[in-house]
């Protein structure tokens, strides 16, 4: 089993495992990122063979998407030898739901100056399992093992990981698995109640400074919600040898 299966050059197959969580017959949009991430990746090595790799993901979620059919198409906006700006959109018949803008970027050595400020968390060993199917329902969520350690609604660290991958019978790289787990960041610890508040993101952005490795991604995050309606989920993101990158999803906040 996988999140999607493809069904032709360009069109893809969304499965059970996609489902939820605000609304069951559409997807958590979690894995559809991943899928134009991969397919960024994908274009990518179509085209060149230099190894760009991605410093930045900028999301626009357009709207909610079937669980169904989709298609993805990906277009160069800037052509460059050291860095690109890649678009990739995932739509559902007609209509764009999903807007993709990558910056790709040559690597270098610069070991010699590697270092961040951000504080590691815990590794997923000295955190307890946590249900996430507690608090949101679906396939999505149902498939992601969750490990936490939670301060106060609306703060937490946790590892997350899955055993599906994301296109069926088709290796995908673990930047692309990475970048399809990113969005459950805005419901692993909620600041309300989603049964009386629903808080969509309608964003995400992720910077990069390495690429992620191992199977669990790490987040220290913060849900921030503002009297105007506005919300913000920041996290910084890890593997198990340390932060990554940071990510951000601005919200809609909307009071039964």
């Amino acid at each position: 089993m996988a999140y999607f299966e493809r069904t032709g050059p360009s069109s893809f197959r969304a499965t059970q495992h996609v489902s939820g969580a605000w609304i069951q017959d559409t997807q958590h949009i979690a894995p559809a990122l991943g899928l134009l991430a991969h397919a960024v990746e994908v274009d990518r090595d179509a085209r060149r063979s230099d190894g760009l790799v991605v410093g930045r993901l900028s999301y626009d979620i357009l709207g909610t998407v079937p669980v169904d059919e989709v298609a993805v198409d990906v277009d160069v906006l800037r052509r460059g030898r050291t860095i690109e700006l890649v678009q990739a959109t995932l739509s559902h018949g007609r209509r764009t739901a999903v807007l993709l803008r990558a910056w790709l970027m040559a690597p270098g050595d610069t070991a010699g100056l590697a270092g961040t400020s951000h504080q590691r968390i815990e590794p997923p060993g000295e955190m307890e399992p946590w249900d996430p199917t507690s608090v949101w329902s679906g396939g999505f969520i149902a498939s992601a093992e969750v490990r936490r350690r939670q301060t106060e609604p609306g703060r937490a660290a946790y590892w997350v990981r899955t055993p599906l991958p994301l296109v069926a019978d088709e290796e995908t790289s673990r930047f692309a698995s990475v970048a399809g787990l990113l969005d459950i960041a805005n419901g692993m610890t909620v600041r309300a109640d989603p049964r009386t508040v629903a808080f969509p993101n309608i964003d995400l952005t992720a910077h990069l400074f390495e690429q992620p490795r191992g199977e669990w991604i790490g987040f220290d995050t913060t849900v921030s919600m503002g009297a105007a309606g506005v919300g913000l989920t920041s996290s910084v993101l890890h593997d198990e040898s340390g932060p990554f990158g940071t990510s951000a999803q601005v919200l809609t906040v909307r009071p039964a």
